[in-house]
């Protein structure tokens, strides 16, 4: 391995790093974040993330690249919109989840494993990366085939942007639960920071829709 190549990964790395603190990324974890109970669920939320968006952008991306190819415009902003769609989800079930029954892990009167609740999120974080896997692999081809002149380096790159996606993302996450699980025993404080992150991610999400459909003229490509 070259100077030069082991350069594109260090790059790859940071740049892998500052791709999870994108705000779709960071508002649809957060949503996840904001109902856990232990910070170390949050943190892993992250990790589930950065695997999903990981695995996403690989598969995708070195068969693109094997094939030379690219995704056409009209279905990477489509897979866009799928963001956006998400996002929105996320944000009410975040403010609708505020109205349950917040006694530890009991709902209709049956008593919830909490072990299976936290597989559920964690299930969800991993969904989550995919489909920000999906809406960013014409992007990472792009990247990777400017940057890259073999499949194999091609993959070695993705996989280095991908650990860089699960530290920063893991770090963010970590962040960002602090605050929720300090509030946890303050029911009012808790609920409010709920219901704020599932505003924040319906808003964001109605407007990365408009964003693309209208300003960026995926509605008009699709008519």
């Amino acid at each position: 391995m070259d100077v030069t190549f082991f350069s594109v990964l260090a790059l790859g790395f940071i740049l892998g790093i500052r791709h999870a603190i994108e705000p779709d990324h960071v508002i649809a974890v957060s949503t996840i974040a904001s109902q856990s109970k232990k910070l170390w669920h949050a943190s892993l939320a992250g990790v589930f993330w950065g695997i999903g968006h990981t695995a996403t952008l690989f598969i995708i991306g070195i068969f693109l690249i094997l094939m030379k190819n690219d995704i056409p415009e009209k279905w990477a902003m489509t897979l866009e919109f799928l963001v956006g769609i998400m996002l929105v989800y996320l944000g009410v079930a975040a403010m609708l989840s505020i109205r349950k029954n917040r006694t530890p892990h009991r709902e209709h009167g049956h008593v919830h494993n909490p072990a299976s609740v936290n597989r559920g999120r964690y299930y969800k974080s991993l969904f989550i990366g995919f489909v920000h896997g999906l809406a960013g692999s014409a992007a990472m081809v792009l990247l990777t085939m400017s940057t890259v002149h073999s499949v194999w380096q091609g993959a070695l790159y993705i996989i280095v942007f991908g650990i860089g996606t699960v530290i920063g993302m893991l770090i963010f996450t970590t962040i960002i639960g602090i605050p929720f699980i300090m509030s946890m025993k303050q029911m009012v404080t808790s609920k409010a920071l709920i219901l704020t992150t599932g505003a924040v991610s319906t808003v964001f999400g109605f407007y990365y829709m408009y964003n693309l459909g209208v300003n960026d003229g995926l509605f008009n490509l699709w008519m």
